[in-house]
């Protein structure tokens, strides 16, 4: 394909993709332009954003596409899909014998795009201003540069997963950070970072480069020239710039995907769908009634097909969910005795009628259920509109229920409109994704503990569906402060019975990490047979694939 084509079939494609919203040019501030051509770029879709706002605020804008991939990096990276550590601004680390604090080593050869040189004080700001934008981080007491290139934690009380949870931040650089005046409003235009792709280049409303950073610290890990990034209003666009070879990294959820995209491309198209994801959940406003009784919970989980869900709206790429609530990324800490004793997340229609039936949400003669009050068991299931997979499954769970007699409306809307709604509290019920993290001391955390629960209409950034259970927090506060693997496990089995009695959530199906790429263009990609990272674009291990690609030579 002549270059000047393959560019043009490109805009036009994300035109497209953004409903035609402003065209290929304008958006954004002024940046500098490139001579190279997309050939060498390594083109990569983003589906859930119809146009870019030029704003690569770490903090306050974490999900922008490559902020925290390509731009920002972290002291270390653990890979869910091989279980591995590895240091990466930081060499090493050392853990107070009573879990009480860490301290980390960093590397003295890394200078910030801008080249100045990457010291303890980075961390100290970054974490200042993690914890004043975005919360979290309770346990710190200080943080403490003890000279420029070790950083101490200290903890107001031991926390078995920090060593992680603290490891996987961005690093932010002092020097800027600290004369903006308001960070949380800072859109930061011109990041300046330590990753491998930092300089922004052509910033238009449907797509942007990222160029090599002068001055990275790996430099002969810079293989390719560049990253372009293109906006897509939803699947459909980005799924057909995928099957035309216009892309060479394909993170989305893509139907019939050996047909519409390998078949075309066999020699070098694949994917890998690890099911070390987020838990994908059903979750239910507990502010309101019936859905603050869990025996209501787990009758209209009950009603749910998940090998139906899963193979009907997520064309088989994943598996139903048990009861623990624990996706792949967790084989190692779940309790097959809790997963096989309990009953709620198997399709039930009996059972779950009988505990709607208890309830006093009685079955009428014209087929349908109401509530003591009279009035009928209906309410919305909110979703994103641009995410088809989910949206199918939404409409599968509307029809599961309808054999209840329960009517569930799909409230099919913008994911902004949405996430609002979830992070207020104006929900009915709606579709989830789960705090990840390298233990399920945080899944865990933000589906029961009391600490993370927010009144209706005060904004959350978890806990969307408000249930705290004090003997969750009892239970978690135990599993920060042990250090011997065996006891962990043991409260980690505790945790997940808790969960299964109490039903907080519905697990659905463990997310796939969305991964599909060509070998035409660039090689070198993560696989199930070697996997040195996921194969997903927002995962914090897409740095490891950024420095691993090489382009195809001739």
């Amino acid at each position: 394909m002549a270059l000047h084509t393959r560019a043009a079939r490109l805009c036009a494609l994300a035109a497209v993709g953004a409903l035609a919203l402003t065209g290929c040019a304008g958006g954004g501030g002024e940046t500098a332009s490139s001579d190279l051509d997309g050939s060498q770029l390594l083109t990569i879709p983003r589906e859930d954003m119809g146009t870019f706002d030029q704003n690569f605020n770490p903090f306050a804008n974490p999900d922008f596409p490559m902020t925290h991939q390509a731009i920002y990096e972290s002291m270390l990276i653990f890979n869910p899909a091989d279980g591995s550590t590895t240091p990466w601004l930081a060499t090493e680390w050392e853990v107070a014998e009573d879990g009480s604090g860490i301290t980390y080593t960093l590397r003295e050869d890394v200078q910030w795009s801008d080249g100045e040189d990457f010291t303890a004080e980075d961390v100290v700001v970054s974490f200042d201003l993690q914890r004043e934008i975005r919360g979290g981080f309770d346990y710190i007491d200080t943080v403490t540069a003890l000279d420029d290139f070790t950083v101490e934690f200290d903890f107001s009380e031991p926390f078995s997963p920090a060593l992680l949870d603290i490891g996987q931040q961005i690093i932010a650089p002092a020097h800027v950070w600290s004369e903006i005046e308001d960070p949380t409003t800072f859109a930061n235009e011109e990041p300046v970072g330590t990753g491998p792709y930092t300089e922004v280049s052509n910033f238009q409303a449907q797509s942007f480069d990222l160029l090599r950073n002068p001055n990275y610290w790996q430099p002969d890990k810079q293989k390719i020239e560049g990253i372009r990034m293109l906006a897509f209003a939803g699947n459909d666009g980005a799924n057909l710039a995928a099957a035309n070879g216009d892309v060479d990294w394909a993170p989305q959820f893509i139907p019939n995907i050996d047909e519409a995209y390998v078949a075309k491309d066999p020699e070098n198209r694949f994917y890998w769908f690890p099911p070390t994801g987020s838990m994908i959940n059903w979750q239910f406003n507990t502010t309101k009634a019936p859905f603050d009784d869990p025996n209501v919970r787990k009758a209209l989980s009950m009603a749910v097909d998940r090998e139906q869900v899963t193979e009907i709206g997520m064309q088989g790429y994943t598996g139903p969910a048990d009861c623990t609530g624990l996706s792949g990324a967790y084989d190692s800490w779940r309790d097959d005795a809790v997963a096989g004793d309990c009953d709620w997340t198997e399709r039930d229609l009996e059972a779950a009628g009988a505990l709607l039936d208890e309830a006093g949400i009685t079955l009428g003669d014209d087929g349908t259920r109401t509530l003591p009050d009279g009035t009928p068991f209906a309410f919305d299931f909110s979703v994103g509109s641009t995410s088809s997979d989910w949206v199918s499954v939404g409409n599968v769970i509307s029809q599961n229920l309808a054999d209840l007699g329960v009517t569930v409306t799909v409230a099919a809307r913008d994911w902004g409109d949405v996430v609002a709604g979830y992070e207020n509290g104006d929900f009915d019920s709606g579709i989830v994704w789960s705090a990840g993290a390298p233990t399920p001391y945080q899944f865990y955390r933000g589906v029961m503990s009391t600490e993370t629960v927010k009144p209706v209409g005060e904004q959350t950034f978890e806990n969307y569906h408000r249930y705290g259970s004090p003997d969750a927090d009892a239970l978690l506060d135990a599993f920060a402060a042990a250090s011997d693997e065996a006891e962990q496990q043991r409260i980690m089995g505790e945790l997940q019975a808790l969960f299964a009695d109490a039903a907080p959530v519905a697990p659905l199906f463990p997310g796939p990490e969305w991964g599909a790429a060509s070998n035409e263009r660039f090689t070198g990609w993560p696989s199930e047979d070697d996997p040195y990272a996921t194969l997903s674009v927002r995962a914090r291990t897409a740095v490891l694939i950024l420095t691993s690609l090489e382009p195809v030579q001739g």
